[in-house]
């Protein structure tokens, strides 16, 4: 039986300790366990070796009070301020760990495709290799660059994730891409004299448009809580 974990909203780096102590507390024996998290405001993590100063203006990150974080996975640098965040933990004796990391990837995110077919017509797919990047700060950026085994939808990302497998089991922290952050936001944040926007924009298939309010946010994500409840459990 899984266990389902809403820890409600908290700050970015409280909500990347919780993923972290879960995952060092489970035991191979444990239920597998589907997180979900809510975030103070503004919100972004980051992968456990990049370092965001690189990439980001954290000046104006920290005058927009945006809430920064290093993930206990890896991977590039995601935004928080329109998607729904997730996390699964998968004790090392549950049928579905693998020391196969892409073996991991299909059983979760083929549940995430499921999960978020409702709101298209079209047939989410998962991406079978690697794109190349607009340019090389893309490659830090979740959003910006799909890589294998995302979720994808006429050629684009509707959601990613990132992994860290030990003995006991591993982590998967995931994210559903329901809109993408707004135009100034992040002008204001990202490095000049980079595409990292234009990759945003052009590989990001977001389920709300560039309309969307905050209740509309609100809406999509329980329907998605409800969603990967259901697939994954299942």
């Amino acid at each position: 039986m899984w266990k389902i974990l809403d820890t409600g909203t908290a700050s970015a780096q409280k909500n990347m300790e919780i993923d972290r102590d879960l995952l060092e507390k489970m035991q191979p024996s444990d239920a597998p366990i589907l997180h979900f998290y809510d975030w103070e405001g503004d919100a972004a993590t980051h992968g456990y070796f990049l370092d965001p100063g690189k990439f980001l203006d954290l000046e104006a990150a920290g005058q927009m009070g945006l809430s920064l974080a290093r993930r206990p996975t890896g991977g590039g640098i995601i935004f928080h301020v329109s998607d729904l965040a997730f996390s699964v933990l998968v004790p090392a004796d549950h049928p579905h760990f693998s020391l196969n990391t892409l073996d991991n990837y299909d059983f979760i995110n083929s549940a995430v495709k499921r999960g978020v077919k409702t709101f298209f017509e079209g047939e989410p797919s998962l991406l079978p290799e690697e794109l190349t990047p607009l340019d090389e700060n893309c490659r830090h950026f979740c959003m910006a660059k799909p890589t294998i085994y995302d979720v994808m939808l006429e050629g684009r990302k509707v959601a990613g994730a990132a992994q860290r497998r030990q003995k006991q089991g591993y982590l998967h922290q995931g994210s559903i891409a329901i809109a993408l952050p707004k135009e100034n936001f992040l002008n204001s944040i990202l490095l000049p004299n980079t595409q990292v926007q234009e990759a945003m924009l052009s590989n990001t298939f977001s389920i709300l448009g560039q309309g969307w309010t905050q209740n509309d946010l609100i809406q999509v994500r329980e329907t998605l809580k409800r969603q990967l409840q259901e697939e994954l459990t299942q």
